[in-house]
């Protein structure tokens, strides 16, 4: 049985959408639908959440019933760090997406938006003893970025957030890229682009290894590689990262700008 949070809210607030709100929505649609043409989709489930700019703690997430092709700025629902809706919206929020992320939202300081997928091959990594193997070009620029957290069950057990956010090192250095063992990726950052970027760099380390690992023994890569690696990477650089995600828009709104709506 799928528990949600009751989309009628008991907070439900009648202002305006501001300036920003309406942007972050934009965005945020349109990465819904960027994932969707990569094929990063669980039908209805999994969710990407971003912080509205403002005083107060409140953010975006998908609808739940809605698959990724289907979303659009009007349909994303505006939620509290409860999870809350502090707008009416004719659909529910799924507790278990929220759990995980409304955690790191309000124990990591710069973590504005928060991404997490069930793809194929990040599950694959995600189940295996070793995680992910720092031997191809994408995982060495994740090289001391990844951190790991048991599997518990569906996440819907708020007891949960305090050992996830010990897994991924909050309050001293966290880590912005996620493997949730057994179950899939997850990562974080200070923006979307950013958090894209992280997602898009570990989800490739995952597709390369598993293709790699299966035609023979895997090339080990030096040492004392990482360090210049993680430096001159792409998800290290802010403007790279809106770079990357501004050519991923680009190629959506060409093929469908509906996101918009």
């Amino acid at each position: 049985m799928t528990i949600y949070f009751d989309s009628t809210a008991r907070k439900v607030r009648d202002f305006p959408v501001s300036e920003a709100e309406r942007a972050a929505r934009v965005q945020l649609a349109a990465c819904y639908r960027i994932f969707n043409h990569l094929g990063w989709v669980e039908m209805i489930f999994n969710h990407i959440t971003l912080r509205v700019p403002g005083p107060e703690k409140l953010f975006l997430i998908n609808p739940f019933g809605l698959h990724y092709s289907e979303i659009t700025a009007s349909s994303l629902v505006l939620i509290d760090v409860e999870g809350n809706a502090v707008r009416e919206s004719r659909w529910p929020v799924n507790r278990a997406g929220f759990v995980i992320h409304s955690a790191i939202h309000q124990h990591v300081e710069h973590a504005h938006c928060v991404m997490h997928t069930h793809t194929t091959t990040g599950m694959a990594v995600a189940c295996l003893k070793g995680g992910l193997s720092p031997t191809n070009f994408y995982a060495a620029q994740l090289h001391g970025r990844v951190a790991y957290h048991d599997f518990e069950g569906i996440t819907i057990d708020e007891a949960e957030q305090g050992r996830m956010l010990k897994s991924i090192g909050a309050g001293s250095d966290p880590r912005p890229a996620v493997i949730l063992r057994n179950h899939g990726l997850l990562t974080w950052g200070p923006s979307l682009p950013e958090a894209y970027l992280m997602l898009w760099t570990l989800q490739r380390a995952c597709d390369v290894q598993v293709a790699s690992s299966s035609a023979g023994a895997l090339n080990p890569i030096r040492e004392e590689v990482f360090a210049q690696t993680v430096r001159e990477s792409g998800p290290g650089e802010k403007r790279t990262c809106e770079d990357v995600f501004a050519a991923m828009v680009r190629l959506i709104e060409a093929q469908d700008a509906s996101y918009r709506d």
